[in-house]
């Protein structure tokens, strides 16, 4: 595999969203879902629809998100509608909540940890996927990217305990750590395997709390924003915004690291590029 290729941009508005993704050179066809986090009620860092807007309309997308696994105010559709409306997605496209209807199982041969994964139903309705990622640490994983958007992201909500419990439901929380990273790589793989080049994934690094838009109560960004990154590669684009993370002189960026080193966040990437679900191996182009 050579290098992949990931484009940034220090610019973050709605016309830089449309930028990242024509740079790609993908036109994504057919019906085309667009996943992104709708964010927990009373969360104040996730990503805003005034920034995705745009570059929703540009493929004709329809926003789809799962329901959660544990409690909140997105773990059941109607919840999840709610929360979809109040944080207004609603207003800017249509919604589906994939797992509305049950879910569907993708089977993963290559899997190291898991060799299922159970995702919502609906994603058979579409033919092509546009990743909107924002970029930021997580509780568990250390970082939530790409990887983990298209993986826990994209599970039903008894697809996300399958994958937390590392092919055990009733482990939810108990798992062990690396092999939980590791199983998010390998559902991953499932979904690069439904896609193949159909797939297109913009991360964006700003409002980069230590804490996921799934936390209702999540802390302040400590670090300054970035920028955005596009590549058709999820593991060279979660690598690439690791290491502009490390690259980065800005003094509050030793909170993140701490966050993403104590969680062994890269070990997400490093199980992911291990059975192909991309490479590490990238070359970067500033637009």
């Amino acid at each position: 595999m050579g290098k992949a290729k990931v484009y940034f941009t220090k610019e973050i508005t709605p016309e830089a969203m449309i930028k990242m993704y024509e740079v790609m050179g993908v036109e994504l066809t057919g019906k085309v879902a667009v996943k992104l986090h709708s964010g927990e009620v009373g969360n104040q860092n996730f990503l805003r629809p005034e920034l995705m807007k745009s570059v929703i309309d540009r493929v004709k997308g329809t926003i789809v998100e799962c329901n959660t696994a544990y409690e909140g105010k997105r773990n059941t559709t109607e919840a999840h509608q709610e929360t979809m409306k109040l944080h207004g997605w609603a207003d800017i496209a249509e919604v589906d909540i994939l797992d509305a209807e049950g879910e569907i199982e993708y089977s993963i041969p290559e899997g190291q940890k898991i060799q299922k994964n159970y995702v919502g139903k609906n994603i058979e309705k579409y033919d092509s996927m546009l990743v909107l990622s924002h970029f930021k640490g997580h509780p568990m994983g250390g970082f939530g990217g790409a990887l983990k958007n298209i993986s826990i992201g994209l599970a039903s909500s008894h697809g996300k305990a399958y994958i937390h419990g590392v092919g055990d439901v009733n482990n939810f929380w108990n798992s062990d750590h690396d092999s939980f990273l590791e199983s998010m790589a390998d559902a991953s793989k499932s979904i690069m395997d439904r896609f193949g080049d159909r797939i297109a994934f913009i991360n964006v690094m700003k409002n980069m709390s230590v804490d996921c838009d799934c936390c209702a109560v999540a802390e302040d960004p400590a670090m300054g924003d970035i920028g955005i990154l596009a590549s058709l590669d999820p593991v060279a684009l979660d690598q690439a915004c690791l290491d502009l993370v490390y690259a980065s002189k800005d003094p509050g960026r030793d909170h993140l690291l701490e966050r993403i080193e104590s969680r062994n966040g890269v070990h997400t990437v490093e199980a992911a590029a291990k059975i192909g679900v991309g490479s590490r191996e990238y070359e970067l182009t500033e637009i």
